[in-house]
């Protein structure tokens, strides 16, 4: 598998390289929801638009990672599937929305993986569990009232995208999440925990932030991640596994 990109995506996939050879995953542009800034969406554009046109002209399948997160799907009261329509708000869902069509609606055999929050070893400063961590150990840590992330493994990530593609499985959009979204203050009380501290909270005033995704389309595909991704205390083991790494 060719792997565009060099951040924490590409590395956590690394594995992946010597399999699927026919695959192009691209892992790389905006990895923050945060982000609003034009220029780094047109760079993303640019590529995207680079790679479907080389794997057009060589036979490749293209493996594009969009986000399922609030950004995509709003906040939701039951989980929402991959075939619901989508009226992104923030820049960051516009974006990952356009480029998802993009890539629906070239030539190119294609996979559209949505991801939800990623937790692994050799995250960016920017990315939710070291800026969490590095808040913390500064003394103050800000949030988002009414905020809830859902977590997901990198290596859970890769073992699904391992089974999608040896299914051959194209032409599909993918929620890749553990379906379960925790309050943020639940995450931050679970890093204190671990790193035997306790930091002070700056709320910022905000409207309820939880979107549930469905896991249930993940499921049927590989059976198999369903017993990894709804294992007691997942979050925990998380935190556990990835804290000491920051």
């Amino acid at each position: 598998m060719e792997i565009v990109g060099d951040g924490f995506v590409a590395r956590g996939l690394a594995t992946l390289a010597s399999r699927h050879p026919r695959v192009t995953l691209l892992a790389a542009g905006v990895s923050s929801t945060q982000a609003a800034g034009k220029a780094e969406f047109d760079r993303e554009a640019e590529l995207v638009t680079e790679v479907l046109r080389r794997c057009r002209r060589q036979g490749m399948v293209v493996v594009f990672l969009s986000t399922a997160s609030q950004a995509m799907y709003g906040t939701t009261g039951t989980p929402a599937a991959e075939h619901w329509p989508v009226a992104p708000e923030s820049p960051y869902g516009r974006h990952k929305h356009a480029l998802e069509r993009c890539v629906m609606d070239s030539s190119v055999p294609w996979l559209v993986l949505r991801l939800s929050h990623l937790v692994g070893e050799g995250q960016r400063a920017h990315q939710l569990l070291p800026n969490l961590i590095h808040q913390i150990r500064s003394g103050t840590v800000r949030l988002r009232q009414g905020a809830h992330r859902d977590l997901i493994d990198i290596a859970d990530l890769r073992y699904a995208l391992d089974h999608l593609l040896e299914k051959e499985i194209t032409g599909e959009v993918v929620n890749v999440a553990s379906g379960t979204p925790h309050r943020v203050e639940y995450i931050v009380r679970g890093i204190e925990d671990r790193l035997g501290t306790s930091a002070r909270r700056l709320v910022i005033p905000g409207p309820p932030a939880r979107t549930v995704v469905s896991t249930e389309k993940l499921c049927s595909l590989v059976p198999q991640i369903h017993s990894r991704i709804t294992r007691d205390r997942y979050a925990e083991h998380l935190l556990d596994r990835y804290v000491p790494c920051y």
